[in-house]
């Protein structure tokens, strides 16, 4: 056997550990054992080794003949170590019962009524097929309803049906499809079971369960039974042709009753006691260089070929040959399943001709090939295909080639990338002679290569399939695969799931709120489900809402909720949730009570599991009250709700219900309606579940002797393993567990380097993923590692996932006995010192915590989590650690939102303005001058960081202002042809610095993001995230005194260039969003309540959900239009769209609404005339003082 290439894991040599192999066989039928070396010469004929007893059954092996020395150059060379071998037969048990049908032949049994149990039937047999399909046992009633077992294509199929096609979908037909390659004419054992509606069927010691939910309809059936076919006239079902062994019908040997010709049973066609051998031959071809040359009748005149095939394999060469020595060749091979002519001939290109489709199902096909005078014509089962040929004289050649070609043979369409075929063939027929596979392996006819004889080697690598949570299985010779699409896993087996476990998962990989699907238990059998994940600042919560109606009127009855989750589903989400909550709002009418005369509750609710409790259960803070109880601020305070206090008027309750194990509420039901002048309404709230306790999980391993220990990792087929860690030492091992000689581990081999090593019975073999950076920088890294039977994988953070095959035909299970050590090993030697979080085997969360309390030298939890998520919060936010995760400080940043990611935006319609102060204004004097000075020391800048983005069309625009007391400005403009400009006047002085950045008109309409940092004279500026320049000033290098920060409209700055007096006359009209000036946020303080009472706004400036958005269809210069509607210094978003109230007032209201428009319109001239005055009036006294200080 070829050892894999670039491999850790060596090849699979079971025989050596145990000194055999079984190469082939069934549960009945011939089993080829392999001995080595290693073989133990104290096991003889009589006592087998137990593999083989397994294969075969203990009581059913009896040794048939004894195989000559095989060499290993012959039909099994590709086996390594071979020295001899023993065919060995699994025949009936003595004193067995056998019965041949064949194909046309049938037995009735009519047994007495009161023989008849009819709650308990039990049908046992074994049979062995010669053909694919066919009718083991029937038995029906008088109005279709039946119970058959039939043979299907090599797939035995149960059928219980009861006839009644008025059924809802529930009591529909059970149909169940069992086992697979049924038809290989080895024994084959069945069972069925049936206790009243219960029933199994076991097919090779292969249990199916099923309930059959039609009742007793199912029973009412005639009294008799047919096995191997119907013997009723008419019917076209095909009969069984094959053998039966050991047929008992409710412990009557129905064989034993036909031997003996009891009366009870009625035998239709041939039946015989003695099961014959097989008179076909198969041929195995075991890999694509397998081949079979067989003579040709060379020199004839027609070329006629027959064969059957059957194979797993879409393509591959199955015959070719010469159709006119040295001229003409064709070749027959399968390509996507459909079985395909190719012919060459002198002058012509190669003709295709197609015959069958999906040919690669396993089951045996038949294909006849004929060529004579001018047409060649394949047939495949049914499907026929003819080409014509250019009239030639056929010539058929010396040789055919079934399969691949010899080496170094390009002859015959032998050339070509096109690989030979794997799978059987069996009945080979060239001319009207059939060959005989036997005279082949004796070398006394044709010649071979990698060939199996008097065996088909056809393995169902689907049955069981390996697939999990509804993969679908499709296999090849060599392998099987899966597809997962729709399923929401991944991997070889779709074992691992797409989704993360919870919403707090997914807000620690900066994921905003949204509707996102969770898999509360990882790779295990619960599915995904959709939930809503609201992100805060302090918390992840998962929303799951119901279904059921919003608002229900009571009248007596019970009104359900349905989730878009199971029962299961719910409990793995509700249980590691931090706390949970469901709110029922009631509205109740005149005079209700909570209980009835005798105590009895009116009114309850059912749980999850379909417990039930009254309303005010489980509601906190304290139980049997309701919010307004709790509160204390009830109608009537002698009571705990307001439905109690019987008022002749509407009240309402809210109950907060929060017993996680009683959520969510499935049911409400009230039945206190039906008194005169009692009614009720309520509305049940979605569920909310708060955290995921499982994610933070964690423990500290503070020496190399600690560990923790749990109970034997159970994984034998497919195991997963996935957690975090962070550490500062550069090896240790976080996982080991131990079998007899199989074992699993995972380690930091090195600071680089994290190693996944098992062993299952093949030899260790390992996975290693390296790093470029190290894993040792105390940082949060995710480990992910999984083995299953296709192989194993591993993968660590977002690094590329390293993966290694199974070895082929290798041991799968793991089999381990010890306990699982966490961060240590049994040895207590290479411990892990570090933590360890999120500890979770096959999707099943691990509790460290409760562990390492009781643990010495390991700590519960693990602080210190910024490190790893503090890039989560941006634009200046900064990251706070808490006792579980993390939190983002937006206080200093312009956005908002969990992550400072939320923009704060608004539309400032035309003449508005929002005025950000930095210090109050103090009136200077001679005897205040110190305190001016302090003030406006305190206000000098030498660096400033600015970002703002905007949207707009209207040029000239002011896009920011930033004023001193001493006449000194910063202003952002937009100029008449839409350049950015920026001035900077850091000496009054003198002339301020003007820059022009030709980047293109930013009044197009579009979102334009700008950065700008100044450090003393230096000035960086970056738009959109791209274009950057820097400049040079000259006007100084320290911004004094700043006094305020402007966006839209100012009213003639003081010292200010024309530009800028142009601009700011102007203002701006459009969306502005992330201002920040410094540590100051002027669009966050205005639109978000609780910040700082130092904004003014003027005019219209309204909260806008984004600015990003695009103006609308058509061009994008099209004006702006507000996102929302509202008056001045609004700061609440209002839902977009929502349609104005029909304004049909009185004339008086028109008449009086334009008068207070024209009295507002007059305070506000009076109250610009004032701040006018107030200005010119300060600005001379300061000019005044100066002159005065000058002078001095």
């Amino acid at each position: 056997m070829k050892e894999p290439e670039d491999s850790d894991c060596p090849p699979s040599t079971p025989w050596l550990h145990r000194g055999y192999k079984i190469l082939m066989g069934s549960s009945h039928g011939p089993v080829v054992l392999l001995r080595s070396p290693a073989w133990k010469p104290g096991v003889t004929e009589d006592k087998l080794p137990w593999d083989l007893q397994a294969a075969c059954g203990p009581k059913d092996v009896r040794k048939v003949q004894r195989w000559e020395s095989l060499s290993p150059s012959k039909n099994i060379d590709a086996i390594p170590y071979l020295t001899e071998s023993a065919r060995y037969e699994c025949g009936a048990e003595k004193g067995s019962e056998v019965a041949y049908f064949d194909g046309q032949s049938a037995l009735l049994y009519r047994f007495d009524k009161k023989s008849i149990k009819p709650i308990r039937d039990v049908i046992s047999l074994k049979f062995k097929a010669m053909q694919s399909s066919g009718i083991l046992l029937h038995r029906e009633g008088q109005y279709g309803n039946h119970i058959t077992l039939e043979l299907i294509k090599g797939k035995l199929v149960f059928l219980l049906n009861s006839g009644n096609a008025n059924l809802s979908p529930t009591n529909a037909p059970v149909n169940l499809t069992l086992g697979s390659l049924l038809d290989d004419q080895h024994w084959h054992s069945v069972l069925i079971e049936r206790l009243n509606a219960e029933a199994n069927v076991t097919v090779d010691k292969h249990a199916h369960h099923f309930h059959t939910k039609g009742g007793s309809s199912y029973l009412d059936l005639n009294f008799e039974i047919s096995f191997g076919g119907i013997p009723t006239p008419g019917r076209s079902r095909k009969s069984f042709h094959g053998c039966l062994e050991n047929l008992y019908y409710n412990g009557v040997d129905i064989i034993e009753l036909v031997k003996t010709h009891k009366p009870q049973i009625r035998i239709m066609g041939n039946v015989s006691f003695s099961c014959p051998q097989p008179q076909t031959v198969p041929v195995t071809f075991l890999s694509s260089r397998s081949f079979l040359a067989l003579p040709g009748n060379s020199g004839d005149d027609k070329v006629f070929v027959t064969f059957q095939f059957r194979t797993w394999n879409r393509a591959g060469r199955l015959l070719s040959g010469e159709l006119r020595r040295g001229a003409e060749s064709f070749v027959l091979f399968l390509q996507d399943g459909k079985l395909k002519l190719s012919l060459s001939q002198l002058g012509q290109s190669w003709r295709n001709v197609t015959a069958g489709a999906a040919l690669n199902d396993g089951q045996w096909h038949s294909v006849s090939l004929s060529a004579k005078w001018s047409h060649v014509g394949v047939a495949v089962d049914d499907d026929a295909a003819i080409q014509s040929l250019v009239a030639v004289l056929i010539d058929s050649g010396d040789t055919y080639y079934f399969g691949g070609c010899p080496d170094n043979s390009s002859g015959s369409g032998c050339e070509g990338p096109l690989q030979g075929f794997q799978g059987c063939l069996r009945l080979i027929s060239i001319g009207d002679e059939a060959v005989d596979p036997i005279s082949v392996q004796q070398g006394a006819l044709g010649r071979f290569r990698d060939l199996q004889i008097d065996s088909c080697g056809i393995t169902d690598r689907c049955l069981p399939s390996y697939c999990e949570h509804g993969g679908e299985c499709s296999q090849s010779w060599d392998t099987f695969s899966c597809d997962c699409l729709g399923t929401g896993y991944t991997g070889e087996t779709c074992h691992s799931s797409l989704y993360e476990q919870s919403c707090e998962a997914y807000k620690h990989k900066g994921n905003p709120s949204g509707l996102y699907y969770i898999d509360a238990d990882g790779s295990g059998p619960l599915g995904p489900f959709l939930v809503y994940c609201n992100m805060t600042a302090d918390a992840a919560w998962t929303v799951v809402r119901h279904s059921g109606p919003d608002g229900v009127t009571v009248r007596g009855a019970a009104a359900s909720f349905a989730y878009a989750a199971g029962a299961g589903q719910l409990r793995a989400a509700v249980g590691p949730a931090e706390r949970c909550e469901q709110r029922l709002a009631l509205r109740c009418g005149t005079a209700r009570r909570p209980d009835a005369r005798d105590g009895t509750p009116l009114s309850w609710r059912v749980g999850r599991t379909n417990e039930t409790h009254t309303h005010r259960e489980g509601s906190l803070p304290d139980a049997q009250k309701c919010t307004c109880g709790s509160e204390g601020n009830c109608i009537d305070s002698q009571y705990y709700c307001n439905c109690d206090a019987g008022r002749n008027e509407w009240t309402s309750d809210t109950i907060v219900l929060s017993q996680k194990e009683h959520l969510p509420v499935t049911q409400v039901v009230m039945t206190d309606t039906g008194r005169l002048h009692s009614e009720a309404a309520y509305s049940l709230g979605p569920l909310l579940c708060q955290g995921d306790k499982s994610f933070w999980n964690s423990a500290s391993f503070n020496t190399e002797t600690s560990y923790l220990h749990f109970p034997t990792f159970h994984g034998e087929l497919t195991a997963d393993v996935s957690f975090f860690f962070k550490t500062t030492v550069s090896s240790g091992v976080f996982m080991e567990n131990l079998g007899i000689t199989d074992f699993i581990r995972i380690e930091l081999r090195a600071p680089t380097d994290v190693t996944f090593s098992f062993d299952v019975g093949n030899g260790p073999c390992e996975v290693t993923v390296q790093s470029p950076t190290l894993f040792n920088d105390n940082r949060w890294h995710h480990l992910r590692a999984e083995r299953n039977v296709k192989g194993a994988s591993l993968q660590v953070d977002q690094l590329p996932q390293k993966m290694q095959p199974a070895p082929v035909n290798g041991h799968v299970r793991l089999q381990l006995n010890s306990q699982l050590f966490i961060g240590g090993t049994a040895t207590r030697q290479r411990g892990f010192l570090g933590c360890i979080r999120s500890l979770r085997l096959n999707g099943m969360a691990v509790d460290l915590e409760e562990r390492a309390t009781v643990t010495p030298g390991v700590e519960p939890g693990c602080a210190g989590h910024c490190s790893s998520y503090g890039h989560l919060c941006r634009n200046g936010g900064r990251c706070r650690e808490k006792r579980r995760g993390i939190a983002c400080d937006c206080a200093f940043s312009a956005y908002d939102g969990p992550f400072c990611a939320d923009e704060i935006s608004a539309y400032f319609e035309t003449g508005s303005s929002m005025t950000y102060n930095f210090q109050e204004h103090h009136i200077l004097s001679e005897n205040s001058s110190a305190l001016a000075s302090s003030l406006h020391r305190d206000a000098t800048l030498t660096r400033e960081m600015i970002t703002l983005s905007f949207r707009t069309t209207r040029t000239p625009s002011l896009l920011l202002y930033v004023s001193s007391f001493y006449e000194e400005y910063l202003s952002i403009i937009l100029a008449n042809n839409g350049s950015f400009q920026i001035r900077y006047k850091l000496d009054r002085h003198q002339d301020p610095d003007a820059f022009n950045f030709d980047f293109k008109n930013m009044a197009d309409g579009h979102l334009h993001q700008v950065k700008i940092s100044r450090e003393e004279a230096v000035v960086m500026v970056e738009v959109n995230q791209s274009a950057k320049k820097q400049v040079i000033l000259s006007s100084g290098t320290e911004f004094n005194a700043v006094k305020s920060l402007i966006l839209g409209m100012v009213l003639e700055p003081p010292g200010a260039d024309p530009d800028t007096r142009r601009a700011a006359a102007r203002g701006f009209t459009g969306c502005l969003s992330a201002v920040r000036f410094g540590r100051a946020a002027p669009l966050k303080a205005a639109l978000r309540p609780g910040g700082p009472a130092r904004v003014t706004v003027r005019g219209h400036v309204v909260a806008a959900s984004r600015c990003a958005a695009e103006a609308g269809s058509g061009s994008p210069a099209r004006e702006l239009a507000p996102w929302l509607a509202g008056g001045a210094g609004r700061s609440g978003p209002t839902d977009e769209g929502e349609p104005l109230p029909n304004a049909d007032g009185n004339d008086s209201a028109v008449i009086g609404g334009v008068i207070a428009v024209v009295i507002f319109i007059l305070l506000c001239i009076t109250a610009i005339a004032v701040r006018i005055y107030q200005q010119r009036k300060l600005r001379k006294e300061n000019e005044s003082k100066i002159s005065k200080k000058e002078e001095c």
